[in-house]
């Protein structure tokens, strides 16, 4: 485990803090002993992703589209850890509400952060923006292909980051996370990933559902690797102004990730097949992690199949939990 001495006793806020990853982060974050103030419309996030009783944390309902709201929010923050966003899923559905939340919250988290003089804000982007991508591993510094309403308000994030930093000298990091799994990634949320969902399916006994030949590949990265890297992006120096991957550097395909869940899960079930999706239509994604290696001195250290081991563990507890 990397120690993060600096975020002691530090006010953080943590936008989108009650979602999947915004939630991970608040609770490394208050296990290392800051105060953490989480922004979120919990339009997918959950109150039962966060620890409510513990004292250091303050939770406000709103949304980054309310400028005033993010402005009194961010106010004598250390760090802020740009996490809300609509998802691929409800971008897709919905592009108008993607650009507003996604593309208008990023500027009025950077507007913000400008006026009221935050150190360092660390901007939540997404693999996604590669496309289908020419060359294996991915560099940060390849070509950007938008396929999806999504990419484009992400890369427009990124791009109002460079030019927050480069016209008015605001500190500013973003990390492209790639394909993200773990623990408090619910399935029973509709826009949860597909490791819930074939956990789901295979943990009632269900074929888990494939779209197109299940030799589409993904970089899966485990949670507390992200969270990781992403506060490692909001303490050191080096980060300013950078833009870096985040995942493993290693191809997944989807039929290795079913048969994986499958064997772990112990369910006597086979893969469907179904038609290919209408939305992530990517056939090969894997990221080069070379430069946050470098530069930041991150590396993953679990394995998919660690990190699928501990999601079901988690998903058992989780669902006995509820049956309590």
């Amino acid at each position: 485990m990397i120690p993060f001495e600096k975020l002691s006793g530090q006010h953080i806020v943590v936008t989108g803090g009650a979602g999947f990853v915004g939630s991970n982060i608040v609770r490394r974050l208050l296990k290392e002993g800051a105060r953490v103030v989480v922004l979120d419309d919990f339009y997918t996030g959950a109150m039962e992703n966060l620890p409510g009783d513990d004292p250091g944390l303050e939770i406000v309902r709103g949304t980054v589209t309310d400028y005033e709201l993010v402005r009194d929010v961010v106010k004598g923050a250390a760090v802020v850890f740009h996490e809300a966003a609509r998802n691929i899923i409800v971008s897709t559905r919905n592009p108008r509400e993607d650009y507003e939340v996604n593309i208008g919250g990023t500027l009025n988290v950077l507007l913000a952060a400008r006026e009221t003089n935050v150190p360092r804000t660390v901007y939540a982007s997404s693999a996604s923006v590669y496309g289908n991508p020419r060359y294996l591993p991915i560099n940060e510094d390849d070509a950007t292909n938008m396929l999806s309403p999504y990419a484009v308000s992400k890369f427009a994030g990124e791009n109002y980051c460079k030019a927050f930093y480069e016209s008015y000298g605001l500190s500013v990091a973003a990390v492209r996370y790639s394909n993200v799994f773990g623990i408090a990634q619910r399935p029973d949320n509709p826009y949860c990933g597909v490791i819930a969902k074939f956990f789901e399916s295979a943990m009632n006994n269900d074929a888990p559902r494939i779209h197109g030949d299940g030799e589409q590949t993904r970089d899966f990265t485990y949670i507390d690797d992200v969270v990781e890297a992403t506060l490692l992006a909001g303490i050191s120096s080096k980060a300013e102004g950078q833009v870096y991957n985040v995942g493993t550097g290693r191809e997944t395909t989807i039929n290795q990730l079913a048969r994986m869940i499958i064997r772990i899960t112990g369910a006597a079930v086979e893969p469907t097949y179904i038609d290919r999706r209408d939305i992530d239509n990517i056939r090969r994604r894997v990221v080069n992690i070379e430069k946050i290696r470098r530069e930041l001195r991150w590396v993953p250290s679990v394995t998919i199949e660690e990190g699928l081991r501990r999601t079901y563990q988690w998903l058992k507890e989780n669902i006995e939990a509820k049956k309590a």
